[in-house]
């Protein structure tokens, strides 16, 4: 899973569904805080479960690691709030985070695996195709841009998809093919579905599901608004923008 961004209704739920789906392990791929309410929740939930996680770009910027400036007007905001809500032990472990790492045949990376460290979006079929290079392992997964895609290059040639009409969306692993999958986004989708995007990773029937999940979306907005946090950030979780 990836960008959850503080929203711990949606947090839950994911985890939730993917424990009924018979998940046996986590793996984070960033982004656990900015722009939610709750980013010391979702840290401590995730930090005691998961088997990997890597550092997005809003941990670097809550740990103190990236400039605030790099953010837009909002973002800046919740990042700069982040930081004050966190502990030292939380932003420790925020900064302690590698931004590349690999579990079993898979790349595990916020933005992407070329150059994690400049927070690159792969939004487009070329986007994604140029990266391939820069990972050894047959999947790699990553997030960032809030919309789930899918990646593949093989001896029958290149083939991406980001545009689903259902869901959830079944990815068979393919002898000969190697796969980027982004994952969407737990806390904030920007696909225009405001439902927690995840993806579960089946090493025995060699498949990846990307599985929607619905949440207390205004519980979540209201949490937000609360924290004095700008209202953007409430207002766009119901349209998945």
């Amino acid at each position: 899973m990836s960008d959850v961004h503080a929203n711990l209704p949606a947090l839950r739920a994911v985890l939730a569904d993917a424990r009924a789906a018979g998940a046996e392990r986590l793996l984070c791929l960033g982004d656990l805080v900015g722009y939610g309410a709750e980013p010391t929740a979702c840290i401590d939930l995730v930090a005691a479960r998961a088997d990997a996680v890597v550092a997005g770009n809003h941990e670097h910027g809550a740990a103190g690691l990236l400039d605030p400036a790099w953010f837009n007007t909002a973002a800046r905001a919740a990042v700069v709030w982040t930081g004050a809500q966190l502990g030292d032990d939380a932003r420790a472990w925020l900064a302690g985070l590698p931004l590349i790492t690999a579990m079993d045949d898979a790349t595990l990376a916020h933005g992407s695996p070329h150059e994690p460290e400049e927070w690159d979006y792969l939004l487009s079929p070329e986007d994604g195709f140029a990266v391939f290079g820069a990972f050894e392992t047959r999947l790699c997964f990553i997030g960032h841009s809030h919309r789930p895609a899918v990646w593949s290059v093989g001896t029958s040639g290149p083939d991406h998809e980001a545009a689903f009409a259902a869901w959830p969306v079944e990815v068979p692993l393919r002898a000969g093919r190697r796969y980027l999958v982004n994952v969407g986004s737990v806390g904030q989708p920007r696909d225009r579905d405001p439902r927690a995007a995840y993806a579960l990773w089946d090493l025995d029937e060699r498949r990846v599901e990307i599985r929607r999940v619905t949440y207390d979306v205004r519980l979540a907005a209201e949490k937000i608004l609360a924290a004095g946090l700008p209202r953007i950030l409430a207002d766009r979780l119901a349209r998945g923008l």
